[in-house]
Formats: C-alpha cells, sequence, structure tokens
C-alpha cells in the first residue's frame, strides 16, 4: 500500500500505546512500517529535503498532534506513553481518527489556532488533509507557522524543567538580544536573589544609566499572574525611581492584571507571557537554532528584457 498520510497513523498510533508502557518512537516507526505492509522503497522513501524518511516525518507529525490533544505524553527524547485521555480516547473512536476529532480538546484547538463560531460555539475546522485551496505561498507559511507553535511549545517545556535563576537569566537575554542593552560592556544585570526588591534584572540603554528597564521574572507553571504581583512589581519600580518595567512570566496574565497595567500613567510596563517570550526566542534566534533553509526563486525578468544577449 501507498505510505499513509500523518492522519491516518494516529489511530495505530494510539493502538501501540494503548497497553500504557513507553515506546520508543522508532520501534513504532517500524511496528507501523509493517502493519502497513510498506515496501523497502516506501520505508527508505526521504522528504525532498533529504533529511529524514516519509513515513517517520508523518508518525512524528501524528504524534505531536496526539501530544498537544494531550492524548500521549513525552517523558523523554524519543519515548512516548499513553495519557488516560489517549486511552479514553482510543476506546471511543473505532475508526479513524483525524484532527477534527482531536478538536474536540480545547489544546489541540488552541495548538491549531482555531476559533469558535460566535453564533454557535462550534470549533470552524477547515479541511485539513491537503490544504487544496492553499496557493504554493501559503502552504509553506501555514507549514512554517505550525512548525514554529510546536518549536515555542517545546521551548516552554524546557524553560519550565530549567531553575528559577535560569529563567531570570533567560528574561535578561531576550531583551538583550532584542537591542534594548546598550553596545558597551554590563549593559544588561541579572540583580535577582535574596532581598533583590522585586527587581531580577536591569538593561542599561546607555552607560550613565538614564535609559533603563527594570526586569521581573516569575517561572510558574499554572499560577495566573493576577493584578496584586502587578501592583507590588509597580511599587518596586516606584522605589527604585524607575519609568519602565518588562513583567515576564512562562505562565498567562489575568484580565485584570492587564487592565491594570493599561491604566497606569507611570512607570510603564510591558507585560510578556509564556508564548509571548518563546515566539520572541525564536525571532530572534535565543535557544535555538536553524534546522535548515529553503530558497524560493523567482524568474528575473530583467535579464530577459536585454536584447543584446549574445547567442
Amino acid at each position: 500500500m501507498a505510505i499513509p498520510d500523518f492522519q491516518s497513523c494516529m489511530k495505530p498510533l494510539l493502538d501501540i500505546l494503548k497497553d500504557g508502557k513507553e515506546h520508543k518512537f522508532r520501534d513504532a516507526v517500524n511496528i507501523l512500517a509493517n502493519r502497513f505492509n510498506l515496501t523497502d522503497d516506501e520505508r527508505s522513501e526521504m522528504l525532498p529535503s533529504g533529511y529524514q524518511t516519509v513515513i517517520s516525518n508523518r508518525i512524528g507529525w501524528a504524534s505531536t498532534y496526539l501530544k498537544k490533544a494531550l492524548c500521549l505524553e513525552k517523558p523523554k527524547r524519543g519515548v512516548m506513553i499513553i495519557t488516560q485521555r489517549g486511552y479514553d480516547f482510543f476506546i471511543h473512536h473505532a475508526d479513524a481518527v483525524t484532527i477534527k476529532d482531536l478538536c474536540q480538546f480545547d489544546e489541540a484547538a488552541e495548538f491549531l489556532n482555531l476559533k469558535r463560531n460566535a453564533s454557535d460555539s462550534q470549533l470552524v475546522v477547515e479541511d485539513t488533509n491537503d490544504q487544496i485551496n492553499m496557493t504554493p505561498e501559503e502552504a509553506l507559511d501555514y507549514g512554517a507557522g505550525m512548525l514554529n507553535r510546536d518549536l515555542a511549545s517545546s521551548l516552554l517545556a524546557m524553560i519550565l524543567s530549567k531553575g528559577d535563576r535560569f529563567f531570570e537569566k533567560l528574561s535578561v537575554q531576550i531583551l538583550d538580544k532584542m537591542g534594548y542593552g546598550g553596545d558597551f560592556e554590563n549593559s544588561s544585570n541579572l540583580v535577582g536573589g535574596p532581598g533583590d526588591g522585586g527587581i531580577d534584572g536591569i538593561i542599561y540603554g546607555d552607560k550613565l544609566g538614564f535609559d533603563a528597564i527594570y526586569v521581573q521574572a516569575k517561572r510558574y507553571k499554572d499560577s495566573v499572574i493576577g493584578r496584586p504581583i502587578l501592583q507590588n512589581f509597580a511599587g518596586a519600580l516606584a522605589g527604585a525611581k524607575a519609568t519602565k518595567g518588562v513583567f515576564i512570566t512562562t505562565s498567562k496574565f489575568a484580565d485584570t492584571a492587564r487592565d491594570y497595567v493599561k491604566s497606569l500613567s507611570a512607570p510603564k510596563i510591558v507585560l510578556i507571557d509564556g508564548i509571548r517570550l518563546c515566539e520572541l526566542m525564536i525571532e530572534y534566534g535565543l535557544g535555538v537554532n536553524v534546522s535548515r533553509t529553503i530558497e524560493i526563486k523567482k524568474l528575473d525578468s530583467d535579464f530577459f528584457e536585454d536584447d543584446e544577449m549574445i547567442d
């Protein structure tokens, strides 16, 4: 048979994982290749980039979507295990599993950037099999967006696995990467610690310190940052006679916190939540590297307008 698309790999993958044990990804690929009766040529068929086999790529994306829906977990690199949600989902889906099925879970819908219809509160899920209505340029942008959202999720998980001091340092580094620090030594300073007065870092835009940004970083997994924490930060800024502050967290900000910051005339406080932080890390190349580069070329019309070209 032909190599199945990634959606067709999701149900069989859950079938392998339903025993509740840890399974290596490479073992799952071999098992599914056997179940799909793939030929040797199909097993070894590579993506156009040449960096991965087609079947591994498709099973990989099947596992990614299932992970985003919290149907499986990856406790360590190259290892998968089913969750209780995944087991229940598998039991209640006798037929093939599609992205549309997974979008009953808010986590999967959020990953896909899907919106709810205002009239019936139902998720608007478009046909994702081939994106046949997309132009090639749109398909490239769509794919890049999906890859970046998956990378952002991986970045956030990695950050949460580190300690508070690491996160404080990272928070200063990203602002420095964005160009807020001056072009001189010690323009970015990590000052957090016991008795830090609510300030974890300071970014100096000039050597005399006239233009400075004060940073507070909170590495929370589940807690939502509310108004009281922002009020404390504003008080710390006032105590330091600071006019600019950035509050960075791995979690989210409550609406009351965002409204409070908007109401301030001074000091000016900018909020960066976990997802935005990871987007900035990807944009400015902090904690990530380039996997590969694709060149898209177009016709050079000027070249063909030169009538004096020698045959």
